[in-house]
């Protein structure tokens, strides 16, 4: 049924441009925007399915939205997104304080 509503997969309109991430709440969607900002990184944002439609008129929605970049960033993008690690060496810093 995903597929009735463009949900099941991402839709790229360029080919210089690579799926970074898709993400399903405004939150994630705020920072993530202002962490490609902050490092210059121009990216797009293209709501899947008929989530445009459904965020203007409830404010929100429930169909994720796919952050793009161009394909020479996506690899610097990725790594400014990720989850930080932890290291043996934050854990150690932690345990001697």
């Amino acid at each position: 049924m995903d597929s009735i509503f463009g949900l099941d997969s991402e839709k790229n309109t360029s080919e210089d441009l690579e799926l970074l991430t898709t993400v399903y709440d405004e939150i994630s969607l705020a920072c993530i925007k202002s962490i490609l900002r902050d490092a210059e990184i121009p990216y797009l944002v293209k709501q899947r399915g008929s989530g445009s439609s459904v965020r203007i008129i409830a404010g929100y929605s429930i169909f994720g939205a796919d952050i793009f970049v161009l394909r020479e960033t996506l690899e610097l993008a990725a790594a400014l997104i990720a989850p930080a690690e932890d290291t043996e060496d934050g854990a150690e810093e932690a345990e001697e304080e």
